[in-house]
């Protein structure tokens, strides 16, 4: 019999490999991980899995793994469930969906574009460290209008993310407590975070311009706290998880031989009379839509999430009491041979209409912004390809990434030049 606490080390250490070790084709539905007194198991079955997800709350729901991460992000929708849950949900989701179809194509395309005039007369760059703050540019931009968020807002905001981060992680991780000193410590620094973070949001919330996804925030009538809680949630969502995949998606169009091109020539096919992306045309760019998907298939932003039995039942053949805890690794679903052929590799004749492809999870609890996460990334394909070429300096293949809240790229070392520049070379060779 296994000692309770034998899979914690790895679970700390390496939880990636810990959940691949499972991911055998032959593996039960449920496999226990010994990870605490309290029972856990992964969920190593697709289809049982998208069930989990999708049960009524009554019977499944977030549970206590979720909750640890009050101490970050408060009452806000990641952690709620129930009615004051799918009230917020439905407001974001409205606005979110709305400006997808209408307003936000040329919002993000136009903020791209700018990074890049940037990125063109640097000799080299980090993939992660450029990625990251555009990603929370983007999402400060959807919140509170083009030009809230100073120069001295971002630094403050990015380091101030950063420290919540590293909490979050610890809370989901952790098994044994602090020792009361140092939880003294992390509360402190905690608490200098969130009073940093809050008091940007307030200095953004003042400067905001209409017709933002604060409106619509601001609709919900929440308190001060609350409404900061969900603002925050919003930032740290919207900062890491697509600026970790943001951070791939430039590893690979600088290393598929023949991406760019075909990408660039999908770009010309969308674009309207004024050279720009024409919101109506990007449903036919079924290309960068792939090569996000994939992307995404390869390195989910959360690459694990958690539920909790809420009433005894039985699911994968195992009689389960109220109180256990649910893992589900969408690392592990979209890496296993069981749903996926060849499924370490780059490709892109894939299809994604499985229960295994969850990135950002499914069912009526999955992340609000999946529309909106692989519409900037499919932005980000299509705009870069068009006027510019990447060039890899770091070594192929890339280092493996780094499990955290999220999954953080390694180092990925890039140089960008304009592409009329590239094509000038390639007429005199």
């Amino acid at each position: 019999m296994k000692h309770p606490f034998s899979d914690v080390s790895a679970f700390l250490h390496n939880p990636l490999e810990l959940f691949k070790t499972h991911s055998s084709p032959d593996a039960p539905p449920l496999v226990q991980l010994n990870l605490g007194l309290s029972p856990v198991y992964l969920v190593t079955d697709a289809a049982l899995a998208k069930s989990i997800l999708k049960a009524d709350e009554s019977a499944i729901d977030k549970g206590r793994l979720v909750h640890k991460l009050r101490t970050v992000i408060g009452a806000s929708s990641l952690t709620l469930s129930g009615p004051e849950h799918q009230r917020r949900r439905g407001v974001i989701h409205q606005h979110l969906a709305r400006g997808i179809m209408n307003d936000f194509v040329p919002q993000i395309a136009g903020l791209i574009r700018r990074h890049a005039s940037l990125l063109v007369r640097e000799p080299s760059f980090d993939a992660h460290d450029v990625t990251a703050p555009l990603a929370l540019r983007i999402i400060v931009a959807l919140l509170f209008g083009n030009g809230a968020l100073t120069a001295a807002d971002e630094s403050a905001l990015m380091e101030a993310v950063h420290i919540a981060e590293e909490e979050m992680a610890d809370s989901l991780f952790r098994v044994l407590p602090r020792t009361p000193w140092r939880s003294f410590i992390k509360r402190r620094e905690l608490g200098q975070s969130r009073a940093i973070m809050g008091a940007v949001v307030d200095r953004l919330r003042n400067r905001a311009s209409s017709a933002t996804l604060l409106q619509a925030l601001e609709s919900l009538n929440l308190s001060a706290g609350d409404m900061r809680d969900e603002i925050l949630l919003l930032l740290l969502a919207g900062h890491h998880t697509t600026g970790n995949a943001a951070a791939w998606l430039l590893y690979y169009l600088a290393t598929v031989p023949g991406l760019a091109t075909r990408l660039a020539e999908e770009s010309e096919a969308v674009m309207g009379d004024s050279g720009e992306i024409d919101p109506l045309k990007l449903p036919k760019a079924d290309l960068s839509l792939r090569v996000a998907r994939e992307v995404l298939r390869l390195y989910p932003p959360f690459y694990w999430l958690s539920r909790e039995v809420r009433a005894p039942q039985e699911l994968g053949g195992i009689q389960l009491n109220r109180g256990t805890s649910l893992i589900i690794s969408s690392w592990q679903m979209q890496r296993n041979e069981r749903y996926w052929t060849d499924p370490d590799s780059f490709r892109l004749d894939r299809s994604y209409n499985t229960p295994a492809f969850m990135p950002f999870g499914l069912g009526p609890r999955a992340c609000v912004g999946i529309g909106l996460g692989l519409l900037e990334l499919q932005l980000l394909a299509l705009e870069l390809s068009s006027s510019c070429e990447l060039e890899i300096l770091s070594g192929v293949p890339a280092g493996k990434p780094t499990p955290q809240v999220t999954l953080l790229p390694p180092r990925i070392k890039l140089r960008l030049r304009p592409l009329t520049q590239r094509r000038k070379w390639q007429r005199v060779a």
